[in-house]
């Protein structure tokens, strides 16, 4: 039943009717009338002006879609529209009732769900013949994928490459199906892991994605949202063997998803959510709605967007777009879809879609209507935040996190097995074979396993004096009971003449250890969570956790974030722990890995080639072999092999004295060791830290000790690191065992280790630079690129101003690229700025003390950053050196277990600066001081600016004051950079409220996140949380209305973002040490003078390999070899 329109006295009521069976519609509260009886309708005609005509607008849908909130806010204000009157039917009508019986309407909004009776839809189309909104024959096409596809295809739309897995007897052609270990082959397409499996039904939700094994394997399991959560990770490997499906390439999005909503071809809102496939957990605000940001979407998207409305036929048309290397791709078509709680979204739905029906039946109706000639797209006018200097880019070079101990073994094999396996995987094409897999593993593990069975059958074989060899090999390979594919790796090389030239034979090369531990997956992910800190407050904050402004920026798509590792798994794990402390993600690190760390092994970005040293780096360590061969104590002439004073250096030498005296030293204590080592496997039957066993630690120590000391009685000087590494591995991780001597192993190993390692990458400035150069060229001129693209281009997500309610700067967009790497690169990305030239230490007061803190550092640690932060003054002018701002900024990463009260302080995190204030266009820190804080037990927080204004030269315009700074022993400076956006009154009280409200309030606007909520862990793991407000003894957690916030302190390094008795939790059997907070290097840098640096140094290399090229076309062959890094771009 439906009624006519209210009367002229009640034009302002909505003209919106409910149709036969919906009596349990709620409709009070939006202007909606109840039914009346038919006689009541005929009373009310008699004595009303006759009506105007109307058009019945029809609405046939579920219930649970037709009286949703978005669908009634929408109608609401269609009816609105003097000559539309709507209708709803109801689902009992739509269920039970032939569609003859059915009202009659001239335009009909319908659309398909589960349980809705699409063909009777059809019919009633046909018998009234109504203007369709959304067609309902494609709406068939809609519900399979196949179809949807298909039709995407033919339109021209990009798509993820997929195929079709026909599971139907009567298409046995379409059923090819071969499943590998890393791959599936579907009707002769192949696609490797990680790979989509999608089911054909629309209906279906159960999208699986598999994860190569060298990410850890498994597959993520998506879902429709159940809760909070919309996937699962599953250990299981192996695709579905029933059912039809088709298969895509996985497309990389950094984790984030764009849902776009048509409304008509000239149309489309976007909004960009956390993917499913990241870590499950469905983001929700304080109201249990999933968050989502409006994006602004691309030219080309946008005709995406009107491509796909006018093929399918949906005028309201939702579809997913995935943005993938710097492309759009479509994945899914949803058919009619709205948007939820956009109040700006209904405004425009039902303004485009009331002009559209009248557009079409007002001629029919005779009714005046004008069409309108504005475009109904809405205009996009970003806007800027304020005139304070906005962080535009934050460049971190990270080195991995703790790992094993890194081991090799090398055997000689001619077992014709080895060739066999060498030919089937190509080994001949390049004359190396590298053996990574599983299933290559397996091989080789197969091999040895059936060599060592014949040796035992057959004792005094030919093969007899590999027996420890190939024992060893079998017992690494099968650590852990399986294969991860990023632990061990076998190299085969190919020598056309073996041993005593017998013939051919293979240098089998195991390599394993090195890989990530859990201390080290711990250290990276409070270290992201940590390095939240820098961003801007943002407003509000998130469950009470700190670093809210960083997580803000992104969920709110206003952070363009990359991540980059090599092509190590112990430095790709560690990216996504990092990632997943920054980002507060939940669950396994395999999806986050796949999703948002890129490999960069391409040019030499983040990788090197550990087995080729140029021609400076031979010359270097054979000077250092000689230097540390000598049998005497150190004296006033062995110092002047030290072109550059180092105080770390200096420290060392005096320290060992007498080099072969104390490697002398340093080899009776491995003796020692091994010794301990070998009693302790006859009594004790112990699992080591991370699955080690006993055996396994005596072998890595043996080994060790063999090739120490060679059989010349000299020592290797290469292995001192290998040492160093792995007695620092046993005091951290091992010390249950209670080994004698490791104490003093360690203090004399780090000794030569210190003089060591910094010197393998140069000894004199000139080989610093050329190392240094080598190894990370291309890195360098990634970095000056990133600093130069400080406007985005159309790929990133771009928040859209007009409907990003809470939002208050929805022009603002940070760029952060983020590089996980290995030592070699951070030593020779920190050798370029040290001694590059990049400002004259004698001039700058400034860069001077930097270079003395730097020259104290022993150790470039596990977790060493190096930080480039770029703000920009948007009040100067654009081509002005005053425009943007660089920070640089270091830690050494991890404490060593040694360094406690021992460690060089620098001068902390954005220290004042007395010479600051003579670069034009920098703030003054030295007189602007950091504002102290008084933290009372109560939890009252009290500010006290201290007085003071920047010193402004003649002809300077006025400024607005810094961002404020708080005493790093309580919260880091950091917090708060750049958090305001207006000048401040030095008020008390305006300082109190503007922390309170930008740092500690517990207010969300516009949501809520997923950071980890520490009421949650503490009653998940049976702990108690302290007092909410908490001040401790010594600085290193403070606590304000139950909101705890990790310390950045100058001794004690970023403490865990738990409580100190959750510290226990983590350490166990072995500790997690912390890790040193940044130090700034310099804070007055401008672009210019950064990008300059970086150009000639590249230019410098550039230059110096044109001159060696030029002189040696004779033996161009060499010259790859020597420069292996030069060809990078």
């Amino acid at each position: 039943m439906w009624s006519l329109p209210a009367s002229e006295g009640e034009s302002a009521t909505a003209h919106f009717f409910l149709g036969a069976g919906d009596e349990g519609l709620g409709t009070r509260g939006i202007g909606m009338r109840t039914e009346e009886s038919d006689s009541e309708l005929l009373e009310d005609e008699e004595d009303e002006v006759p009506p105007e005509p109307q058009i019945i607008v029809g609405i046939c849908a579920m219930t649970k879609k037709s009286k949703s909130k978005p669908m009634t806010q929408i109608l609401e204000r269609l009816c609105r529209f003097d000559y539309l009157t709507v209708i709803i039917l109801g689902e009992d009508v739509i269920l039970n009732e032939p569609v003859e019986n059915w009202p009659s309407c001239h335009c009909l909004i319908s659309f398909h769900s589960k349980g809705f009776p699409l063909d009777k839809a059809v019919a009633y189309s046909k018998l009234r013949n109504p203007f369709l909104i959304n067609d309902l024959a494609m709406q068939y096409y809609i519900q399979d994928r196949r179809e949807v596809y298909r039709i995407l295809q033919e339109e021209g739309i990009d798509l993820p490459r997929y195929a079709v897995l026909n599971r139907d007897p009567a298409r046995p052609e379409e059923c090819n199906l071969i499943e590998g270990e890393d791959h599936v082959e579907v009707n002769g397409a192949v696609f490797p892991k990680p790979f989509v499996e999608k089911p054909v039904s629309a209906e279906d939700h159960n999208v699986y994605i598999y994860y190569p094994s060298s990410a850890g394997g498994g597959s993520q399991r998506l879902f429709r949202k159940i809760g909070s959560r919309s996937s699962v990770y599953s250990p299981e490997s192996s695709v579905r063997k029933t059912g039809s499906y088709i298969y895509e390439e996985f497309m990389p999005t950094d984790g984030t998803d764009v849902k776009v909503y048509t409304v008509g071809p000239d149309y489309a809102h976007a909004e960009a959510r956390k993917s499913p496939a990241l870590d499950g957990k469905v983001e929700r605000d304080s109201e249990g709605k999933e968050i989502r940001y409006p994006v602004m979407l691309t030219a080309m998207e946008k005709l995406v967007a009107r491509k796909v409305c006018v093929a399918f036929k949906q005028t309201v048309c939702g579809f997913d777009l995935l943005r993938a290397n710097g492309h759009s791709f479509v994945c899914d078509v949803n058919g009619f879809s709205f948007v939820k709680n956009s109040m700006k979204y209904y405004d425009d739905c039902a303004k485009i879609l009331g002009n559209t029906i009248m557009r079409e039946l007002a001629p029919q109706f005779q009714i005046p209507w004008s069409i309108p000639t504005e475009a109904e797209d809405i205009p996009i006018v970003p806007t800027t935040s304020g005139t304070m200097m906005e962080l535009r880019c934050v460049i971190a070079i990270i080195r991995h996190g703790d790992r094993t101990p890194k081991q090799k073994m090398k055997m000689e094999v001619t077992h014709p097995r080895f060739f066999s396996l060498f030919e089937k995987h190509g080994g001949y094409k390049t004359g190396k074979l590298k053996l990574k897999r599983p299933e290559q593993l397996q091989e080789v593990l197969d091999i040895a396993r059936l060599l060592l069975a014949e040796l035992e059958k057959e004792p005094g074989g030919e093969i007899e004096e590999k027996t420890g060899k190939l024992e060893q090999l079998k017992s690494v390979l099968e650590m852990y009971g399986h294969f991860s594919g990023i632990n061990r790796k076998v190299q085969l090389t190919y020598y056309p003449h073996g041993p005593e030239a017998l013939g051919p034979s293979l240098l089998l090369v195991l390599k394993w250890g090195g890989e990530l531990t859990p201390a080290g997956r711990v250290q990276a992910e409070e270290l992201g969570r940590a390095f939240r800190c820098m961003y801007p407050g943002g407003q509000g904050d998130y469950a009470g956790f700190p670093g809210c402004g960083l997580l803000r920026l992104h969920s709110t798509f206003r952070h363009d974030l990359k991540i980059y590792a090599s092509d190590e798994g112990r430095v790709q794990m560690t990216a996504a722990a990092f990632a997943k402390g920054l980002l507060a993600l939940e669950g396994e690190l395999t999806p986050i890995l796949v999703q948002m760390v890129k490999s960069a092994n391409m040019n030499g970005l983040l990788d090197s080639d550990g087995d080729s040293l140029s021609s400076c780096q031979h010359r270097v360590k054979a000077r250092l072999h000689h230097i540390l061969q000598q049998d005497a104590p150190f004296g006033p002439e062995d110092y002047d092999w030290l072109p550059l004073e180092s105080t770390s250096l200096l420290n060392s030498m005096a320290v060992i004295q007498n080099p072969v005296k104390v490697c002398d030293q340093v080899f009776a204590l491995i003796e020692n060791l091994t010794h301990q080592i070998q009693e302790r496997c006859r009594t004790l039957n112990l699992q080591l830290y991370h699955s080690e066993t006993l055996e396994l630690m005596l072998q890595r120590w043996s080994k060790l000790e063999r090739d120490f000391r060679q059989k010349s009685g000299r020592y290797d000087i290469s292995k001192i690191p290998d040492i160093y590494d792995c007695v620092k591995y046993d005091v951290q991780h091992n010390a249950s065992l209670g080994l004698q001597g490791t104490a003093e192993l360690l203090r004399l190993s780090k000794a030569l280790a210190d003089v060591v390692i910094p010197q393998e990458y140069g000894i004199s400035r000139e080989e610093k630079l050329e190392i240094a150069v080598g190894f990370c060229l291309p890195l360098l001129r990634k970095i000056l690129l990133d600093l130069q693209r400080t406007h985005e281009d159309e790929s990133v997500n771009k928040l859209h101003p007009l409907y990003s309610r809470g939002v208050l700067s929805p022009g603002r967009h940070v760029r952060t690229r983020l590089y996980f790497t290995s030592e070699s690169h951070v030593h020779s990305l920190l050798s370029v700025f040290r001694y590059g030239g990049l400002l004259d230490e004698t001039q700058d007061a400034q860069w001077q003390r930097a270079l003395a803190y730097l020259s104290a550092i022993s150790e470039l640690n596990y977790m060493t950053q190096i930080v480039i932060m770029l703000y920009e003054d948007n009040t100067r002018d654009p081509l002005s050196e005053e425009r943007f701002h660089v920070e640089l900024h270091f830690s050494p990463g991890v404490k060593g277990v040694e360094e406690e009260g021992s460690a060089p302080t620098g001068y902390g995190f954005r220290p004042a600066s007395s010479e600051v204030s003579q670069n034009a266009g920098v703030w003054d820190w030295s007189i602007w001081e950091q504002s102290v804080m008084n933290m009372q037990c109560t939890g009252n927080l009290d500010l006290i600016p201290l007085r003071g204004r920047r010193r402004r030269r003649s002809g300077d315009l006025p400024r607005p004051s810094p961002a404020i700074g708080l005493q790093p022993r309580a919260v880091s400076t950091t917090h708060l950079a750049s958090c305001t956006q207006v000048s401040l009154p030095t008020s008390s009280s305006f300082f109190a409220s503007v922390f309170c409200t930008g740092l500690f309030s517990t207010t969300v606007l516009g949501g809520s996140s997923s950071a980890p909520n520490l009421q949650d862990y503490a009653r998940s793991h049976g702990k108690k949380l302290p007092p909410a407000s908490l001040k401790h003894r010594d600085g290193m957690w403070v606590g304000f209305g139950g909101q705890l916030f990790s310390s950045f302190h100058p001794t004690n390094g970023i403490i865990l973002t738990l409580p100190i008795s959750f510290l226990t939790g983590f350490e166990g059997c072995s500790m997690v040490p912390t890790i040193y907070p940044l130090e700034t290097l310099h804070n007055a840098l401008s672009l210019r003078q950064v990008s300059e640096f970086l150009s000639n140094v590249c230019q410098r290399h550039t230059d110096a390999q044109a001159q060696v090229s030029a002189g040696m076309e004779n033996t161009l062959i060499l010259y790859p070899y020597l420069c292996p890094y030069s060809h990078a771009s």
